[in-house]
């Protein structure tokens, strides 16, 4: 189960702060947990049952087992929201590569599109691309090149091997009725880095591999926990409190971390969600990562002695799902102190130390989960997500919009000669 830790904050806020903030915002938390009028366009995440029931499920997993049978390339087209959080969930947990999944549709420069390309050679390929409105650049023309590429390979049979993922009477599903594309809908009321426990997020982990019965729930368990938390033991409320705090007390900068390189996806999930939902109205919390053990020869020198800007939360997998046990040898190599440890042990060695050596110079948190599993990642998923509208709504922007994004893309659209 997800447990959240304190106390290496209490250095910087006061338990009495903490408590006194937490019984303001127990109305919110209720209001939340019910959700709030002004956002029911948005809240379609809220309750995973609405896009993740038992039989929505049950259809991801049939299409799944489809292309798993004969794809040896699953190419996963989107950007942002619509591909973060599946992507983070296989990286995290799928190892096996069958079938390998490529992504396209996040970037504009050819050179990582050219790459997806020679991947698929010689291969079974299959696509899903995933576009609200098929209106965002990146994804639109990686399509494009990809369809392209699997008409000219299989002809006719072609139209099989795309999956799209959009909004009900968009254009995007007039183009897949026109062209037999089998079309899933995008969830109507959840923004896209709201979209994990949704066909946007579960078809492509179930395609991957992933158990997504138990990404679902995790996430069910947690959010009835919440509901049965009260105020000042919930932990979603307790997350959003204290880094509101930390926000009035200075400190603008958040930066996730792990000692788990399997996270790496996670990361950029993590980053989206906070970065778009909060960085409004010339307010939000900067939310970055670090990748430890490496950045710590990098950014844990900042960490130590930089400018008092940042606090840091940590994500804590307390049972690794890898093991390997240091050899002995006869080469005097000066590590014989480690013979026959575990690299679990080397590295919860480095992961206590870090979080040790940090708490003393900064605010930090210690987010944990037992093992990284689907169980445990719906659990990642939906603990951000709605501590991150707690968080939003206590730092009095809406969550749920992104007015600031479409600036670069009307530019951007009028440099290309869009009309």
């Amino acid at each position: 189960m997800l447990k959240l830790d304190l106390q290496a904050v209490e250095a910087f806020l006061s338990r009495e702060a903490i408590d006194w903030e937490l019984r303001q915002q127990e109305r919110l938390l209720q209001a939340a947990l019910k959700g709030e009028e002004p956002y029911r366009d948005s809240l379609g995440w809220l309750r995973p049952e609405e896009w993740a029931s038992n039989a929505a499920v049950e259809e991801f997993r049939q299409l799944a087992e489809e292309i798993r049978r004969e794809a040896d390339v699953l190419v996963l087209i989107g950007v942002g929201g619509s591909n973060n959080a599946a992507r983070a969930t296989i990286q995290a947990l799928c190892n096996s590569g069958k079938p390998q999944v490529l992504y396209a549709g996040t970037s504009t420069s050819a050179y990582p599109l050219n790459q997806v390309l020679e991947q698929c050679e010689g291969k079974s390929v299959y696509t899903v691309c995933i576009a609200k409105n098929f209106e965002t650049l990146e994804p639109g023309i990686s399509f494009r090149v990809l369809r392209e590429y699997l008409r000219s390979r299989y002809g006719a049979d072609y139209a099989r091997r795309i999956v799209t993922i959009g909004t009900i009477g968009s254009h995007f599903d007039t183009l897949s009725a026109e062209h037999g594309f089998r079309f899933l809908p995008f969830a109507t009321n959840i923004g896209g880095r709201f979209t994990a426990l949704s066909s946007v997020g579960l078809l492509p982990m179930a395609v991957a591999g992933v158990d997504i019965r138990e990404v679902v729930r995790g996430a069910e368990d947690l959010r009835r926990r919440l509901i049965g938390e009260p105020a000042q033991q919930n932990v979603a409320l307790r997350y959003a409190v204290v880094r509101n705090l930390l926000y009035q007390k200075g400190y603008r900068v958040e930066m996730l971390s792990s000692f788990e390189p399997q996270l790496q996806g996670f990361y950029r999930w993590w980053r989206q969600l906070f970065a778009e939902s909060e960085g409004k109205d010339g307010r939000g919390i900067y939310p970055t990562a670090s990748e430890y053990s490496e950045d710590l020869h990098s950014v844990g020198q900042y960490v130590q002695d930089g400018s008092r800007i940042l606090f840091e939360t940590f994500l804590d997998v307390e049972t690794p799902t890898a093991s390997h046990t240091m050899p002995k040898t006869d080469i005097d190599d000066q590590f014989a102190y480690l013979d026959g440890k575990d690299f679990a042990q080397i590295n919860r060695s480095a992961f206590e130390a870090t979080f040790q050596a940090h708490s003393r110079q900064a605010p930090c948190m210690r987010v944990s989960v037992s093992t990284l599993d689907a169980y445990h990642m719906g659990q990642l998923f939906y603990f951000f997500e709605f501590a991150c509208y707690l968080s939003g709504r206590i730092l009095g922007v809406n969550p749920f919009d992104q007015p600031g994004v479409e600036a670069y893309k009307q530019l951007m659209f009028q440099k290309l000669g869009k009309s």
